[in-house]
């Protein structure tokens, strides 16, 4: 740290600890949430931490400092990480016949109890669907509710699945379904659906599925150490239901003797070993034709990318579309796949 004076020497300390931190968070997939569950906190701040990288890189480029190849080094080692992170280029809209439309949205119960204090979302949640018009419509948190024959309309096949309270997991298909099924997680409101969908040419399994959830708000929370404790322990046994979960789905989705696509909330990141185990071998559609940020969640302060289209490898993803209107905590995710 020669030459440094004491403002540059800060700086580089703090430059350390973003570095062993990114590592640490790089290293998540690999460390078993069963033994180490609250270490997986750090995989939910990656973003984070990759910004943080880069800002220190381009500062010590700009002052003309070798301390810029500690940042170097652990970016290249976490490239394929930064490169989730944002995507400059990518295929949004294609129109062709051959292609199958599939959309996921975790519609927050159509606002039944009007977070949003607009009495509009749910007939607007229903125009997206209606304007996107997907082949097939995956939703989390789905509930009964007043334009339910609306999409009953738009779609002659279904899946509604409830599991609590009235909330549940709804698969809606323009295609036949010959098959379908619950995982049934234990001790949880959350669940997994499946629906096997007889295309022209194929069939198709489809898993509809939504993780446990930390039950957080980042926005209203109070950060002081007392509670800051509590919320780790809260995220940790969480990380440990989203393992459980996870095990339970993995295994059924990998007797599956058809092709599969698997849409949901992971209430989990891309950088997490829970999004490893579930995509698998297969493809997350934002990686391939994905671009920008692809942020699924409502947060002002980073973007969160909970929200998943994942393929199989023999499956060709076409296009990746987000869209941002607010009319759930939630953003709908829209792909195209062909099935050959």
């Amino acid at each position: 740290m020669k030459k440094l004076n004491w403002f540059q020497k800060g700086i580089f300390l703090m430059n350390v600890v973003f570095a062993v931190l990114l590592v640490l968070g790089l290293l998540m997939p690999y460390f078993s949430i069963k033994l180490f569950p609250k270490l997986s906190v750090f995989s939910l701040i990656v973003p984070v931490l990759l910004v943080g990288n880069l800002l220190f890189f381009f500062y010590w480029i700009i002052n003309l400092k070798r301390q810029m190849w500690l940042s170097f080094v652990v970016l290249l080692c976490g490239f394929g990480a930064l490169t989730s992170l944002y995507r400059f280029s990518g295929t949004e809209e294609v129109i062709t016949n051959s292609a199958v439309k599939v959309m996921s949205y975790n519609v927050r119960i159509f606002d039944h109890y009007e977070w949003i204090k607009d009495q509009q979302t749910e007939e607007k949640i229903i125009e997206l669907i209606r304007e996107e018009d997907p082949d097939i419509l995956c939703i989390q948190e789905y509930h009964e509710n007043k334009n339910g024959n609306d999409l009953y309309r738009m779609y002659p096949h279904r899946y509604i699945e409830m599991k609590h309270k009235g909330l549940g997991q709804a698969i809606f298909s323009k295609y036949p379904i010959t098959g379908k099924g619950s995982l049934d997680f234990p001790n949880s409101g959350n669940n997994a659906i499946y629906a096997d969908l007889v295309l022209d040419y194929d069939t198709l399994r489809v898993y509809n599925l939504h993780l446990q959830s930390f039950q957080i708000n980042p926005e209203k929370e109070e950060f002081t150490q007392e509670n800051s404790n509590r919320l780790l322990n809260r995220m940790g046994k969480a990380f440990s239901m989203q393992q459980f979960q996870t095990d339970i789905f993995v295994k059924h989705r990998d007797q599956s003797p058809y092709k599969t696509i698997s849409c949901g909330d992971l209430n989990n990141n891309q950088f997490s070993a829970i999004y490893h185990q579930v995509k698998g071998s297969g493809k997350d559609t934002f990686e391939e034709e994905g671009t920008g940020t692809g942020k699924t969640y409502y947060f002002r302060y980073f973007p969160l990318r909970i929200d998943f289209i994942f393929t199989g490898e023999e499956i060709e993803v076409i296009s990746h579309k987000n869209r941002y209107e607010f009319l759930s905590d939630h953003y709908p995710v829209i792909s195209q796949i062909k099935v050959h």
